[in-house]
């Protein structure tokens, strides 16, 4: 499924370029019971309901792909014996004319959809005359095939939040009468999927509106497709799979998982810039992959076997895409993770040249009285500077009545006294 598919469709869906011949649905309470059900010819709705209904279908065809957007496909089996894919098939045959096939769908929408509370579930049909594009993607004026298919909605009618409002007639503020509204979409689809600017009836586009709660009862139980998790889940699932195997050490396991995420991120930044000039396909996270980040990582070697054996317990066939692993925030965290260590670090390297310098200076006993660092020190009559070995020599002594200060020099040492070598 590509971008450039999806806003093909998007783009029809205004007043004066949608083809929608037929919509219909029905309204489903608390108790899943159907209050109403619906057909209208789409073209003779009122233009306020007509807006309304274009921005549900609109929703349907809007969000990430990966995310908002799944492609499904039906299991392959060869034939085409799905039951699922078989009812969509005569649905979107039928222009939403026959009573019985919606019927059918509605019910298995009832019966499997998983909410409480009231919803209303919206069908559209349309027929697109796709026009002939050239290699350069240029439009040629000439249809290349029609594209007809389906657009479903499941949309949430909820009670309108209570409060005061002004009423005209009776020319007074009061509460407001409590009116349950139509919401957008929480779950949609497409059938069948357009890909690659052509219909495919092997596979049809889900929609989700919240990509951590997809609703999978209705890709595999009403829709009859394979269910697939979105980006969103997957990376909520690798990271869950890493942190739980590092163990019970919290901070230990954020901190080798954010260079998990770093060498990972390295990895694609590698790939991409070996093939700049060369369109090819994003990494696939394999298993020899994860083995090689979690080595580079530091991971000990029977943490990353466990890994390895879970991750290919979890994902199978299916492997993710190593760009949808990526999480920005973890990235951004290990990036001022990173700075506030080199800081730490500076930090920890001048004082241990301060507490270096203030020793020095204790055991050389460095004061310079005419200094202007040292115009506090008290101004001594005799300032000795030796080395630290010879502390321990130096001995207070009576000469001639006389206090002094003894210094044991041997031959070889080399003496100075106010700037005069060898005075002695």
């Amino acid at each position: 499924m590509y971008k450039r598919d999806i806003l093909e469709l998007k783009k029809r869906l205004k007043k004066d370029h949608v083809t929608f011949s037929k919509m219909c649905g029905c309204y489903v309470n608390g108790e899943k019971h159907i209050l109403v059900k619906f057909r209208e010819t789409f073209l003779n709705l009122e233009e306020a309901e007509l807006h309304k209904y274009l921005d549900i279908a609109k929703k349907v065809l809007s969000g990430n792909i990966g995310n908002n957007l799944l492609e499904l496909n039906f299991p392959a089996n060869g034939e085409l014996s799905n039951e699922k894919q078989v009812s969509l098939l005569k649905l979107k045959s039928s222009q939403l004319k026959d009573d019985a096939l919606l019927d059918e769908f509605y019910q298995s929408v009832i019966d499997h959809y998983e909410y409480t509370g009231n919803f209303i579930i919206i069908l559209f049909h349309d027929t697109y005359d796709v026009m002939t594009k050239t290699t350069d993607n240029i439009k040629i004026d000439e249809s290349e095939e029609v594209y007809e298919y389906i657009l479903g909605a499941i949309c949430p009618v909820s009670l309108i939040d209570p409060g005061l409002s002004y009423f005209q007639e009776e020319n007074r503020i009061k509460a407001r009468q409590r009116d349950w509204v139509v919401e957008a979409p929480t779950n949609g689809f497409i059938f069948p999927a357009f890909i690659d600017h052509s219909s495919d009836i092997g596979s049809l586009i889900y929609f989700t509106k919240n990509a951590k709660d997809t609703h999978p009862e209705l890709m595999e139980d009403v829709l009859g497709c394979n269910p697939k998790e979105t980006t969103a889940i997957q990376k909520d699932s690798f990271q869950a799979i890493i942190k739980g195997t590092l163990g019970a050490d919290e901070n230990h396991a954020n901190a080798v998982f954010m260079d998990i995420q770093e060498n990972l991120s390295n990895l694609i930044e590698e790939h991409k810039a070996m093939y700049e000039d060369v369109e090819t396909e994003p990494i696939v996270l394999t298993h020899k992959n994860i083995q090689n980040i979690l080595v580079e990582s530091g991971v000990p070697e029977e943490i990353t076997s466990e890994i390895e054996k879970s991750y290919v317990e979890y994902f199978g066939d299916d492997l993710p895409l190593a760009e949808n692993m990526i999480d920005a925030k973890v990235l951004k965290a290990n990036e001022q993770r990173k700075k506030e260590e080199h800081l730490l670090k500076q930090v920890k390297n001048l004082q241990t040249k301060l507490e270096q310098a203030k020793q020095i200076n204790e055991e050389l006993a460095i004061l310079d009285p005419d200094s202007d660092d040292n115009q506090s020190a008290p101004a001594y009559d005799v300032i000795l500077q030796v080395k630290p070995e010879k502390i321990s020599q130096i001995k207070s002594q009576i000469i001639n009545g006389q206090k002094c200060l003894v210094i044991p020099i041997n031959e070889n040492e080399q003496t100075t006294v106010n700037g005069l070598e060898d005075w002695i």
